[in-house]
């Protein structure tokens, strides 16, 4: 990279920082010779659904196993159908079309950008109907409606209280994909206390993929739940339906957990709400530089009932695309999350989805650029990415 570079994360100095840690784990590990299942995945199990508030955590192989397991585990079956977002990556209705189920799109919060309570309202209103039996029925398929998977987005929650009315209302699951909210915070009203992502509806997904606010040194996920029998179903779908070696109760999957990764993310554990609180704090530097230049540039919104965790610094600016060749040309790496929507991707151009169906997703879509946001991004660097941005936009920037 040039010099007075920035990259957008940087897994490299945090690994130095827990080389130690990292390497005594290791040597642990493979001394034991215990590398699928055994105590380092028990003990991470158990420490991260501690840190969400959960009863139960089940590690697997991927976000992606993570929310098909939680999906099947808790009760959905092929022909169904799981409302979700277009707002999201593509693994979110992966998992949904892996359970044989079928993907229904609503918008999303026009400042949030998470699931709006108010399409979702209207989608099961207007595009749905109940049957003799009161079960939820898309009109024009006769498809059940079974679940809604709120997407936790850029590390922050979706709004719950009103998603949680609404399944109750209509008897609908709700499996949260979580995967980019570790330590994420939401107010619930109904219920007068701070809520961890994960431990919200009837199961949640994480994926500790690399560059997560807790991430593996690989692939790696896991399913929070307070229920007994998802928690029971999700421990047999990872591991080929077994309850014990041979006795193969379900049809299952290849999904388990690698000891050595479940070894490193207990020592990343330790370290992540720190990592948190500098990932908040970066982003309050952002905001008290960038919240007030222009009507039409965009800092994120955190709602007043979410502590969010910043995965990402996610700004909205009319030209993106141009700002986007500034920083680049500066030095400055970044992201777009995500620049086509789910319903407008070739892989699901027979699904009838068309331009023009998810208004505010697509626009947000044209208009998102993430900035360099990892806890050891210091001030030096971030003040060189504010210099950019406010020269690109024709402001002074003030920093301190």
């Amino acid at each position: 990279m040039q010099p007075n570079s920035v990259p957008f994360v940087d897994l490299v100095t945090q690994h130095r920082s827990l080389e130690r840690e990292i390497l005594a784990t290791f040597n642990e590990v493979v001394r034991s010779a215990v590398f699928i299942g055994g105590t380092a995945v028990e003990r991470f199990e158990h420490e991260f659904a501690q840190f969400c508030g959960t009863h139960h955590c089940v590690g697997v192989a991927s976000g992606t196993d993570a929310l098909r397991f939680a999906l099947i585990a808790a009760g959905v079956k092929p022909g169904d159908v799981v409302v979700t977002v277009p707002n999201t990556f593509i693994a979110t209705t992966e998992a949904i079309l892996q359970t044989g189920a079928e993907p229904a799109f609503v918008d999303v919060d026009e400042r949030t950008y998470t699931m709006s309570a108010e399409q979702l309202q209207r989608y099961l209103e207007k595009e749905c109907v109940r049957d003799m039996d009161g079960k939820v029925r898309v009109r024009t398929s006769g498809k059940p409606v079974a679940a809604i998977v709120p997407v936790h987005l850029y590390g922050q929650t979706a709004d719950m209280d009103p998603l949680l009315d609404l399944s109750e209302q209509y008897q609908l699951l709700v499996v949260e994909d979580a995967c980019q909210a570790h330590g994420a915070e939401y107010f619930s009203e109904r219920l007068g206390v701070w809520k961890k992502a994960g431990s919200i509806g009837h199961a949640a997904a994480f994926s500790f993929y690399p560059g997560k606010n807790l991430g593996a040194c690989g692939e790696a996920g896991a399913v929070t739940t307070d229920n007994d029998r998802i928690a029971r179903t999700c421990k047999m779908l990872r591991d080929h339906g077994q309850v014990k070696k041979y006795h193969h109760e379900i049809d299952g999957y290849n999904g388990r957990l690698d000891a050595l990764q479940a070894a490193l993310l207990s020592v990343k554990l330790r370290h992540l709400v720190e990592w948190n609180n500098k990932r908040r704090h970066i982003a309050a530097h952002y905001n008290s530089v960038l919240g007030n230049v222009k009507a039409d540039v965009l800092v994120p919104y955190e709602a007043p009932n979410s502590r969010s965790v910043y995965h990402l610094y996610v700004m909205r600016v009319p030209d993106r695309n141009a700002l986007r060749a500034s920083l680049t040309h500066a030095g400055i790496e970044t992201g777009i999350h995500y620049p086509i929507p789910l319903h407008l991707q070739a892989a699901y151009r027979e699904r009838e989805f068309a331009w023009g169906q998810y208004a505010v997703t697509e626009r947000v879509a044209s208009e998102i650029i993430s900035l360099p946001m990892f806890p050891e991004l210091t001030r030096e660097q971030q003040d060189r990415v504010v210099d950019i941005v406010m020269e690109h936009i024709g402001a002074v920037a003030v920093t301190s």
